[in-house]
């Protein structure tokens, strides 16, 4: 009477079918990462070199120029003035030249009669000296009107070329990426008003800790992840390594040379990853792992079939998989694509 004749049957499990996919420990690189930003090769900042009021700018930022290009013209006056002066005391000097030669060849030809008297004995040695001491009077007048006409040349020279650097000129084909001044503005010696950056294919200038700069060498091929360009991913070439660390950081600025792509711009951000060999890690497929809010899970099938929901602690992606580092083991079976379903407690059937 303690009990009835039905004992109580046991709940019946729900069955759903699913892809399954399982865990596995495998090879992966052992990635140096490094972040830097995208710059051109060469970047020019063109700045006057005479002081002068800007009456031109040429250019805006985003235009192509070429090499050689007029970029922008300061106020030339003064400067012209100068040149107009230089020449008139060149003129000066080769009338002064022309004079002195002159007088020179006419001192010349007067000691050569003197000396035919000489030989005759028609004149006194007294007059001898004079006369050539007047000829060597003469030619040393003439070298030094020679010298001065030499200086009064170079003085123009000098001239043209301060008037030469009222024209601002592009100093290689490129883009130009900033206009610093207008026109109106006093332009002063080193004071940026333009930046240059040269055509071409473009570099990421990315820090590497000194820890790891033994990893890195010239040549070295390198995997960049440019975010500004959809997260790009090319492989680049490192073509210089700065020799010295930046005391402050202790770190060494790392140049790796991009290919050509219209979708990379100057300033992007990158990331760079050096190969330093490999080790041992579980991966699964992205697509088994579920999001619950800001935790990632997946369904762990055991051995008697039933999925239970496990949390993990992810690493980084290997492309169509991502690392597991704590949360299962290698060789467990996973709910593939579980979407939105709830499979816990579930039985599942493995679809072909």
């Amino acid at each position: 009477g303690c009990h009835g004749a039905d004992s109580a049957s046991p709940t019946a499990v729900e069955t759903m079918q699913a892809r399954v996919v399982e865990s596995r420990q495998q090879e992966v690189p052992l990635n140096v990462r490094s972040t830097g930003t995208v710059h051109a090769r060469e970047t020019a900042v063109v700045s006057a070199q005479v002081m002068g009021r800007i009456q031109q700018v040429l250019v805006r930022e985003g235009d192509s120029v070429r090499a050689g290009q007029t970029l922008a013209v300061l106020d030339d006056a003064a400067l012209r003035a100068s040149v107009e002066q230089a020449q008139a005391g060149v003129k000066a000097a080769q009338n002064a030249q022309i004079a002195a030669q002159t007088n020179a060849a006419l001192a010349t030809s007067t000691l050569g009669r003197y000396k035919q008297l000489e030989s005759q004995k028609s004149v006194s040695p007294q007059e001898m000296d004079e006369v050539s001491r007047r000829a060597e009077a003469a030619e040393a007048n003439f070298d030094a009107v020679r010298a001065q006409t030499d200086a009064a040349r170079a003085q123009e020279s000098g001239a043209r070329t301060m008037l030469g650097y009222t024209r601002l000129v592009a100093p290689f084909s490129g883009v130009v990426t900033a206009r610093m001044a207008d026109p109106g503005t006093m332009a002063a010696p080193g004071v940026p008003l333009l930046q240059v950056d040269q055509a071409g294919a473009l570099q990421l200038q990315a820090t590497v800790d000194e820890s790891a700069i033994g990893v890195v060498h010239k040549g070295m091929k390198v995997q960049v992840a440019i975010n500004g360009a959809g997260s790009t991913s090319v492989a680049g070439t490192i073509q210089e390594i700065m020799p010295a660390a930046d005391p402050a950081s202790h770190s060494f600025l790392v140049k790796i040379d991009l290919p050509a792509s219209s979708q990379l711009r100057a300033g992007m951000y990158g990331t760079a990853e050096f190969a330093n060999g490999v080790r041992q890690a579980i991966l699964i497929p992205r697509s088994a792992v579920v999001m619950r809010g800001s935790l990632a899970c997946v369904y762990v099938i055991d051995g008697k079939g039933i999925a239970q929901l496990r949390y993990l602690t992810l690493g980084a992606l290997q492309g169509d998989l991502v690392e597991v580092l704590s949360g299962i083991s290698s060789g467990e079976k996973l709910v593939d694509c579980p979407s939105d379903r709830d499979f816990a407690g579930k039985r599942i059937e493995a679809k072909p």
